[in-house]
């Protein structure tokens, strides 16, 4: 049965799954919910995802939701290439820079927090967009000094840190962040730019992208 994949163009969760999927070799039907439009909210879509986020995996029956929950249900059904180290203390370390973006930049700054913002809080624009950028930098620096040697964050391939990385990056360069203080994430992020498998992946591409 092929696998459905529950996502939107521009969500990062959804983006981290569209580059776990084509690191793994696997094909997949793409059903678009547009975000900005509640789509996620319809009642069709929490029969399957009751929480209303995307992304949603269904497969034979099953259906899976977060976005770190379905990278290592991939990884693990799917062992080749691996996400994960091998060894108990390099899974702790990827998982932890993995988890400095998916845990800790991304849930302050998704679409549903910048719209509370906006509609409960009477923040501007102005103010949005530097909230977005407070946290990013943040997490951003931390990453910088937890980067190693290797090409990738997760070592010589490219594995779940920087799932979750190049996506939050592509956030970064849409709320204008400067980079400059980030020059090993900048290099992995542009050797990852060239992986087919995270090319494919990347918002531009998708099939429902819109402006």
């Amino acid at each position: 049965m092929t696998m459905i994949l529950h996502d939107y163009w521009r969500s990062s969760a959804a983006y981290r799954v569209r580059i776990g999927l084509n690191l793994k070799g696997l094909g997949f039907e793409s059903v678009s919910h547009d975000l900005r439009a509640g789509e996620q909210r319809l009642p069709s879509y929490r029969s399957v995802a009751p929480q209303g986020l995307v992304p949603a995996i269904e497969q034979d029956g099953v259906v899976l939701t977060q976005s770190l929950a379905i990278l290592e249900w991939l990884d693990e059904v799917h062992p080749t290439p691996a996400f994960l180290p091998a060894d108990a203390a390099g899974r702790a370390r990827v998982r932890a820079l993995a988890y400095t973006v998916a845990m800790d930049i991304h849930p302050v700054n998704n679409l549903r927090i910048l719209k509370t913002l906006k509609t409960d809080f009477d923040a501007g624009q102005d103010a949005i967009d530097d909230w977005v950028r407070r946290w990013i930098a943040e997490g951003f620096a931390a990453l910088e000094a937890m980067a190693g040697a290797g090409d990738y964050l997760s070592g010589a391939t490219p594995g779940l840190a920087d799932i979750c990385l190049v996506p939050q990056w592509y956030n970064a360069e849409r709320f204008a962040l400067d980079t400059a203080p980030y020059p090993k994430l900048a290099a992995i992020v542009a050797r990852a730019n060239k992986h087919p498998a995270f090319a494919a992946a990347h918002p531009g591409r998708h099939p429902h992208a819109t402006d």
